[in-house]
């Protein structure tokens, strides 16, 4: 079974080494990272190059994040595939070797995990965990989703089912992820275990313009897919979000008493 990892690039240099060491030493071997850049001019090629597990790459422009995430599924030759952003990358060497795994022994279509955001001064340093083990596609309306870096989902689905809609400025994710689960119902299966470390400081929560922005596009995404909601609704879910950050994993060891 063949895993796409697919990473969108965007002068990443900074942080993308992190994102290629953690793909190059896991212990799955039959994996491909396929690199989509959007024409860098800081060093994010040559970076690049310098890691042979990467065969399947691209430098050029393209029309936005979620253009590019479309050209990386297009690109990929795996039976599965994931999205593992530039800033992003995976705690362990055993994760795709845990999501294979659950593949292999469930008859489903996609998997999803939980994530961490880390400080980007302090990588080992978890401030909020974003747990998808309660979400089920009721909550969608709510503004909860599965947290998206940790969706790996079968090719066959992008096919039979679309791809990123390129007229969302953030939540494109989301309405894929309703498209798919709510809409259209693939099989999935929860992962008990943190699949991605983020680093913080996301497009989504960078200011109170892109939250009303993330939010309005989430109405209509449940719309288009035939779920009502409205933007107090979504509102509810930042009294929520409080428990992100207080309930950390209790293995971090930078974890305040």
């Amino acid at each position: 079974m063949k895993v796409s990892i697919i990473t969108v690039t965007y002068n990443s240099a900074l942080t993308l080494k992190d994102t290629l060491e953690s793909v190059r030493t896991q212990d799955y071997l039959n994996i491909e990272h396929v690199l989509v850049d959007g024409g860098s001019k800081d060093h994010t090629v040559e970076i690049i190059k310098s890691f042979p597990h990467v065969k399947n790459w691209v430098s050029e422009k393209d029309k936005g994040l979620y253009d590019a995430i479309n050209k990386g599924i297009q690109m990929a030759t795996g039976d599965i595939i994931g999205i593992l952003n530039s800033d992003d990358f995976f705690p362990d060497n055993s994760i795709v070797t845990k999501l294979v795994d659950t593949f292999k022994n469930n008859d489903i279509d996609a998997v999803y995990g939980d994530i961490a955001f880390v400080k980007p001064e302090n990588l080992t340093k978890i401030i909020r965990h974003y747990s998808s083990k309660k979400f089920h596609p009721g909550r969608f309306a709510y503004g909860f989703m599965p947290a998206h870096p940790s969706f790996y989902v079968k090719k066959e689905c992008y096919e039979k089912l679309g791809l990123y809609k390129h007229d969302y400025k953030i939540a494109s994710d989301y309405e894929l992820l309703i498209r798919f689960l709510h809409k259209h119902k693939i099989k999935t299966k929860y992962i008990p275990a943190i699949m991605v470390y983020m680093r913080t400081g996301g497009v989504s929560n960078k200011n109170v313009l892109s939250r009303y922005t993330l939010n309005k596009e989430i109405v209509r995404a449940c719309k288009d897919n035939g779920i009502s909601t409205n933007m107090f609704q979504l509102s509810l879910k930042y009294v929520t979000k409080v428990f992100e950050f207080i309930n950390v994993p209790s293995n971090n060891p930078d974890k305040e008493k």
